[in-house]
C-alpha cells in the first residue's frame, strides 16, 4: 500500500484537515518536474534556476504545514494533560471519600458502578491518547517520504538537509510528554484499578496497530467454511434441479428458503463493502465510531457469511425432526416467561403467595409441552415414563415389585407387539420424498393468496 492510501486509511476524521497535505505536496513535485524546460534545449544555469525557485516555493509550503502540525499537536497535547490531571484527581477524590482512615487497601471498598465508571473514562482517554500518537508517527513518515521524493526527483540533498533542520527540530516530533502520559496512565490502571493486574488492564486498554494483518487461522477458516457452503450450495442447486418432479416446483421451493438466506448474502455484502473501504482507504472503523479494540473485519464477516451459509444448508435441506423440538420451545415460552415474572415478583417483594403459587402453576406447562413432545418422538414413551414411576416406587418401598410387575407387563407386550408390527411396514432404505405433491400444490396456492392480498 502506498503512503498516501496508508495515510487516508488511517487518518482521524475529526482532524483530517490538521494532518500534512502529503497529496498535494506530491502534486507540486510532479508538477515541477513536468514543467522543466528540458535539459538539452537550455543552459544548465535555467534549470538549476527552475528548480531553485520551485524549491523556494515547496520549502515555504512544507514550513506552513510543520507549523500547522506543530500548533495543533500542542493543542492536543495540553488538553490531554488536562484531562488526565482531572481523571487522576476524581479518582483520588473518590478513593478518599471511600476509604476510611488508617485502612488498608480500598478496591474493595468501590463501589462497582463507579470501578466501571472510571475503567471506561480510562479507556477512552487513552484511545485518544493513541491517536495523538498516531498523528505524531504520520506526520512525521509523511515529511521523511515526500523529502524523500523531492531530493530522488530533482537529484538533490535538499530535502534531506531540510528535514534535519526543521522536522526533526520541531515540537511534535522532540516532545515525548504523549509517551509519558500513554505510561502513567497505563500504570494508573494496572495499580489502581485493575489490582496490579497489568496483563489484564492491558487487555482492556490495548488498541490495534496501524496496519495489523489478519491472522493466518482466520485466513484459513473464510477459505474452509467458503469452500463448504459453495459444495453444499451446489448439491442443493443440482439436488433440487433432478428431484422427482424436476423444475416443476423450484419456484415454490426458492420461496420457501430464501427467507434465511437472506441473512448469509446481507452479511457476504457487508463484507465485500468494509473490504472495498479498506482498500479506498476510508477509515469505516472511525467513521461509524466503532470499537478500535473489537469489530469485525471483512475476513470476519465473511467467515460468519460462510458459516451461517453451511448451516443453512445443512438444516434446510435435510429431513429431520428438529421441527419438533422448535414447535417445543415456541409453546413454551409463554409460561416461561410468566414463570420467571413470578419468580421476579417474589424476589422484590418476598411474598410467597401469590407469586411463588402462580410460578408453580405457569411450571406445570412446562411438563405438559415435554411429555407431549416426547410423545410425538416415541410413540411408546407412555409405557416407558410408567416404568420409570414405577421403578421410583419400588424403590422406596411404596408398592412391591410383584404388584408393579402384574401390571405393567401386559402393557409391555402390546409395546412389542406394536413395534414389531411398525418394523415390517419400513423396510431398509426407503426415504420419504422431501415434500408431496399435494403439500407442494397446498404451499403454491397458500404462497399465490398471499401474495394477491398483499
Amino acid at each position: 500500500m502506498k503512503f498516501a492510501e496508508h495515510l487516508s486509511a488511517h487518518i482521524t476524521p475529526e482532524w483530517r484537515k490538521q494532518y500534512i497535505n502529503y497529496e498535494e505536496m506530491k502534486a507540486m513535485l510532479y508538477t515541477a518536474v513536468e514543467e522543466a524546460p528540458s535539459a538539452e534545449n537550455v543552459e544548465p544555469e535555467v534549470l538549476s534556476r527552475h528548480f531553485a525557485n520551485f524549491d523556494e516555493t515547496f520549502f515555504h509550503y512544507c514550513d506552513q504545514e510543520l507549523k500547522k502540525i506543530n500548533t495543533f499537536y500542542s493543542e492536543k497535547l495540553a488538553e490531554a494533560t488536562r484531562k488526565f490531571a482531572t481523571l487522576q484527581s476524581e479518582l483520588k477524590s473518590h478513593f478518599d471519600t471511600i476509604k476510611p482512615k488508617g485502612s488498608g487497601d480500598n478496591k474493595k471498598a468501590i463501589p462497582r458502578r463507579k470501578v466501571q465508571e472510571l475503567k471506561l473514562a480510562f479507556s477512552e482517554f487513552y484511545l485518544s491518547l493513541i491517536l495523538l500518537q498516531n498523528y505524531q508517527n504520520l506526520n512525521y513518515t509523511g515529511f521523511r517520504k515526500i523529502l524523500k521524493k523531492h531530493d530522488k526527483l530533482l537529484n538533490v540533498s535538499n530535502g534531506a538537509q531540510w528535514r534535519a533542520e526543521h522536522v526533526e527540530t520541531s515540537h511534535f516530533y522532540t516532545n515525548k510528554d504523549i509517551d509519558r502520559l500513554i505510561s502513567d496512565t497505563e500504570a494508573t490502571v494496572t495499580n489502581d484499578l485493575e489490582g496490579g493486574d497489568r496483563q489484564k488492564a492491558m487487555k482492556k486498554l490495548r488498541v490495534p496497530p496501524l496496519g495489523e494483518q489478519q491472522s493466518p487461522w482466520t485466513t484459513f477458516k473464510v477459505g474452509l467454511f467458503s469452500g463448504s457452503f459453495i459444495v453444499l450450495f451446489i448439491t442443493v442447486v443440482l439436488s433440487a434441479l433432478f428431484h422427482e418432479g424436476g423444475t416443476e416446483n423450484f419456484k415454490t421451493a426458492f420461496r420457501l428458503y430464501r427467507g434465511p438466506f437472506l441473512l448469509v448474502e446481507f452479511i457476504f455484502l457487508i463484507g465485500i463493502n468494509v473490504y472495498g473501504w479498506r482498500s479506498s482507504g476510508v477509515n469505516h472503523v472511525l467513521i461509524f465510531e466503532l470499537d478500535p479494540r473489537n469489530h469485525l473485519s471483512e475476513q470476519h464477516l465473511m467467515e460468519l457469511a460462510a458459516i451461517f451459509g453451511v448451516i443453512w444448508a445443512l438444516i434446510s435441506f435435510e429431513r429431520t425432526q428438529w421441527f419438533i423440538i422448535t414447535r417445543a420451545l415456541v409453546n413454551v415460552v409463554p409460561a416461561w416467561t410468566r414463570f420467571f415474572q413470578c419468580l421476579r415478583r417474589y424476589r422484590d417483594s418476598r411474598e410467597a403467595f401469590p407469586h411463588l403459587v402462580n410460578a408453580g402453576k405457569y411450571s406445570t406447562t412446562f411438563f405438559v409441552v415435554l411429555f407431549a413432545t416426547l410423545r410425538t418422538l416415541y410413540n411408546d414413551f407412555v409405557l416407558r415414563f410408567i416404568w420409570t414411576v414405577s421403578f421410583v416406587l419400588t424403590e422406596n418401598n411404596v408398592v412391591s415389585g410383584e404388584t408393579m410387575t402384574s401390571i405393567l407387563a401386559p402393557l409391555e407386550v402390546f409395546r412389542f407387539a406394536k413395534n414389531k408390527k411398525n418394523a415390517k411396514k419400513t423396510k431398509d432404505g426407503d426415504r420419504k420424498p422431501l415434500l408431496k405433491k399435494e403439500s407442494i400444490q397446498d404451499m403454491q396456492l397458500e404462497l399465490d393468496l398471499s401474495s394477491k392480498m398483499l
